[in-house]
């Protein structure tokens, strides 16, 4: 029941009714026993500041940052951890006393996703990411972070794709979407390769649009796929014909709430329960 001392916390972006969020920190709240609940916000761009005062001024908790707000938020913290700064990009803020601290989950998220699925570390490991948008520069850096060996990115706008290769340091760098041959070298030597473009997504793009065609993979590889809807994207259902494992990207959405809510409440995570709701909400 929501009452007087209820701590609100939120998702905010744009287009945010569809979000799976509030499902998922409402799930963690219930199991934890907490009086909190969390609400959907939908604010265009251009209006992220009126709606980070609105943090300070109604006593939120927190919220979620969706798109297209990352950036925007991440100008307007009094404080950003290392990682939100590194990538100029938030996806959670954190309420502390009035000081607003803003964070970035979507890295931590994804290896935590991979982990639970494929017991995968990426240590050693060799990488090739597919796009150069926010979410793929998430996942850049937390792939050089953990200690892969390689972090390859292709992109269609090659500038995009070589500064967000930057963010991998001495281990990242980039191939141009049309050298055929570099990408073919790529994916021989691949551990994993992450598909972090919108195609495959309801209404983006068919397999014309794939930077990497799925069925060039092989049994000892990993597929992994930042899109969750629909689950099972053309994309990982050509990469499992092929004989690659594969690994969608609602682990990703499950994990990086649930190191949300830590952030916000200082208490473990349910993610069993988390993935319970998610797993039985409509697709």
């Amino acid at each position: 029941m929501v009452d007087a001392h209820t701590t609100l916390v939120g998702v905010m972006g744009s287009p945010v009714r569809h979000s799976l969020s509030p499902l998922l920190h409402n799930t963690a709240f219930e199991a934890l026993g907490l009086n909190w609940t969390s609400l959907a916000f939908d604010v265009p761009a251009g209006h992220a500041a009126a709606a980070v005062e609105g943090i300070r001024g109604l006593g939120l908790a927190g919220l979620s940052v969706t798109m297209p707000q990352k950036s925007d938020v991440a100008a307007l913290m009094d404080e950003l951890s290392p990682v939100a700064e590194g990538l100029g990009a938030v996806n959670c803020v954190v309420n502390r006393d009035s000081v607003l601290r803003g964070e970035s989950t979507d890295g931590a998220g994804f290896l935590a996703s991979l982990h639970r699925s494929e017991h995968f570390d990426p240590k050693d490991a060799h990488c090739l990411v597919l796009g150069a948008g926010g979410a793929a520069r998430a996942v850049v850096l937390a792939l050089a972070e953990a200690g892969a060996a390689e972090v390859v990115v292709v992109n269609r706008t090659e500038s995009k794709g070589t500064d967000a290769a930057a963010l991998a340091g001495k281990v990242g760098r980039s191939v141009a979407a049309d050298d055929a041959s570099g990408i073919e070298a790529v994916l021989t030597a691949a551990d994993l390769v992450v598909n972090a473009t919108p195609v495959g997504m309801t209404g983006q793009g068919d397999a014309s649009s794939w930077l990497v065609d799925p069925s060039q993979l092989r049994g000892n590889q990993l597929a992994a796929d930042l899109i969750y809807v629909p689950r099972q994207t053309p994309w990982l259902e050509a990469a499992a014909v092929a004989g690659a494992r594969t690994v969608g990207g609602l682990g990703m959405l499950v994990h990086q709430a649930a190191i949300q809510i830590e952030l916000w409440t200082g208490q473990p995570a349910p993610v069993e329960a988390m993935w319970g709701a998610v797993t039985t909400a409509p697709s």
